[in-house]
């Protein structure tokens, strides 16, 4: 098995290929947090973030956790239009969220979001504009995760979810593109370096920058 890449965003890359279109709209906002920013503005677990120009069109809340289901950065996003879809433990804290459970999924204009299985709460499949970006959540390696395919993958990388168990389940799921994350911070650079050199070499790790706050 060759080992994958180190991919850095670089505003003076040119890159014809489509998944660096893709993954140059994801942003990490920090801990276990990400926004989508296509066609439609997608949020999943913001915290400590600034209130942006425009409402989200869609907030995904994965857990109840502190560090996931920051109410006060829920309410920056929300417009008059902002979907809010939660897991059932978050449904505590927002009892005006849709919940979605394991394999349930929700349409909204061209997204399809999907729920899928983790150790706490939910992680999510996003689909639009043909790509699946998978969110595993706040989990460690789960048995479900070999039923999942994604082009994108946003994958926990700490001590409940080692290196070595990403490396085995990006062999099985084979996305172009890995985002390693930690729900309490960034995952450490040597954890993503040891990512890539045992992942496959059709997969790009990439190391996150936080966003412009």
């Amino acid at each position: 098995m060759r080992c994958g890449t180190i991919y850095r965003r670089d505003p003076l890359v040119k890159n014809a290929d489509w998944g660096f279109n893709m993954i140059d709209r994801i942003q990490w906002l920090g801990h276990g947090g990400f926004a989508i920013l296509d066609a439609l503005r997608v949020y999943i677990n913001p915290r400590r973030i600034a209130r942006p120009a425009h409402p989200a069109d869609i907030v995904l809340i994965s857990h109840h956790d502190y560090a996931l289901c920051s109410t006060v950065d829920i309410d920056k996003l929300r417009g008059e239009q902002t979907h809010l879809i939660v897991s059932e433990s978050a449904q505590r804290d927002l009892p005006d969220g849709i919940v979605l459970r394991p394999w349930q999924s929700i349409s909204i204009g061209r997204a399809c979001i999907k729920a899928v299985p983790a150790e706490r709460g939910v992680g999510f499949v996003i689909s639009m504009n043909y790509y699946d970006i998978y969110y595993a959540g706040d989990t460690g390696m789960i048995s479900e995760m070999s039923k999942i395919r994604a082009d994108v993958a946003l994958l926990p990388l700490g001590e409940t979810f080692t290196a070595q168990q990403a490396a085995e389940l990006i062999a099985r799921m084979r996305p172009r593109y890995v985002i390693p994350y930690n729900g309490r911070g960034g995952a450490a650079p040597l954890d993503a370096l040891a990512l890539a050199r045992m992942s496959i070499e059709s997969t790009q790790v990439v190391f996150p920058s936080p966003a412009i706050r």
